[in-house]
Formats: structure tokens, sequence, C-alpha cells
């Protein structure tokens, strides 16, 4: 039997790569490298405006998320907008890799547990998992560390490009609104710079189907000081940090 049992459901996993329930397969392949990027609707105006063609969507009682093909600097790659949360965010990465992506660089905001300027560019190079996906796919642990091969093509497309980052380790939780004063407290003292919904689930996901994944975070909102500060919620460089996104899948 490939199940994996455990007294808590949450760490109980099959290791069949096959499901009951596998994502629809477009008619043509994808390109092999995709940009999985949580900017909101900046995805899909750079698509539109750059000779975008939708190759597949995949469609959710929130929102239809499309998938485009663009040529960017002479390559073909896929951009996708990605959604908020764990599940969410690996459902879609589930679809493109069933229709052939093999190299992904997710893009997006997090917030600064230390002491950060607004729009800080972050490399990570290990999470905390502390959210539930993850363990539907790998080995139950606390921490999982982002593939090398991609770290290593995103920090040379930072330094190429004369950006400044930092590499550090990031907070991926759940529990948007579980972020307490203590918590906080807690992941800083293992070394957490930053948090985020989503990373650590979807290096499982990329370890799991055997596929190459990196991020690249930027910081928006700070719980730093001990209270929460909105900030501007990084918006004024969505655009930035979808360009840096498309060059650092072209470094792979």
């Amino acid at each position: 039997m490939s199940i994996i049992e455990y007294q808590l459901p949450i760490l109980e996993r099959d290791t069949k790569k096959e499901a009951l329930l596998m994502p629809e397969k477009e008619s043509k392949p994808f390109p092999k490298k995709a940009a999985f990027l949580f900017l909101e609707d900046e995805t899909e105006r750079y698509a539109l405006s750059h000779g975008g063609e939708k190759i597949g969507e995949f469609v959710t009682i929130m929102k239809t998320f499309v998938v485009y093909k663009i040529n960017y600097k002479g390559e073909e790659v896929c951009i996708c907008q990605a959604p908020l949360g764990a599940p969410a965010a690996v459902s879609v990465m589930e679809y493109l890799i069933a229709n052939g992506v093999e190299q992904i660089i997710a893009c997006g905001t997090c917030g600064a547990l230390v002491e950060l300027e607004e729009h800080a560019f972050i490399i990570p190079t290990r999470a905390v998992r502390d959210e539930g996906t993850s363990y539907h796919y790998i080995e139950a642990g606390r921490e999982i560390e982002l593939n090398k091969k991609a770290v290593d093509a995103i920090s040379f497309m930072m330094k190429k490009n004369d950006i400044h980052f930092r590499y550090g380790k990031v907070w991926t939780t759940d529990g948007f609104f579980r972020e307490t004063t203590d918590m906080v407290v807690k992941r800083k003292k293992e070394e957490c710079i930053v948090v985020d919904m989503e990373c650590s689930a979807l290096a499982a996901v990329a370890e799991f189907r055997g596929i190459c994944f990196g991020q690249i975070l930027f910081t928006a909102d700070t719980l730093a000081d001990g209270k929460h500060d909105a900030r501007d919620w990084g918006y004024s460089v969505f655009s930035q940090a979808l360009q840096l996104a498309l060059e650092a899948i072209l470094c792979y």
C-alpha cells in the first residue's frame, strides 16, 4: 500500500503520483518555462500588451486563471496569475505542470518580520512549512529547502541587473489572521525574515513532481515592530517584479 499512515490526518499522505482527479490537459503542451505571478491584474495587462496568446485556463468558483504564451527575448514562456493561499496556488501550479511546464519562477509580495524597507527583494532559500498543503505531497518536516538551481538563477539575474536583494528564510502560513505577536517573535527566533502564504507548498509540489521551482519575494506590509503596517502593499513595484520574474526564468 502506498499510503503513509499517521495519528494526525494532516501527516498522512499517499506516495502515488496519480490521483482520482487530475488537472485537465490541453491539446498542445505549454512552454517549459513559466512565470507564476502573485501580482493581481498586472499579469493580464502585461500579457495583452505584449502579444500574449491564450493557451489555457484553469476554472475555479472564484475566477478563471488564464495561461498566456508570450515571446520574451526570443524565447516562448508562459505567464499566469497565481491565486492567494497555498491550496489555490498549488491547484493552478499542478495544472501548469500537467501541461508540460518544467521550470517555474513565482513572484509576489510578503510581509516583513524584521526591519526591511518596503519593496525589498528577497530570494527564499528555506521555508517553514506552517501550512497544510505541502504535507499531502512530501514527508512531514519543519522546513523545506528551495531548489539550488533556481536560487542560483534568480541571484544571477539580480546581480546582472544590479538589483539589491537578500537571501532569507520565509515563514509560510495558512493563518493570515493568526500572525500573533508571540508567533512573530517565535518565527523570528527561527531566523525567518518574511512571511508569505504559498512558498513552502509550491516548493513541495515541485519536489514531488520533479520540476524546478524558485521564488522572488518583495516586501509589502510589515509586522517588524510588533504591530501591523500595511504600507502600500507593494503595488508600486508590481511591474518591475514581473519583469524580474521573466528575466529570471531565462536564466535557468
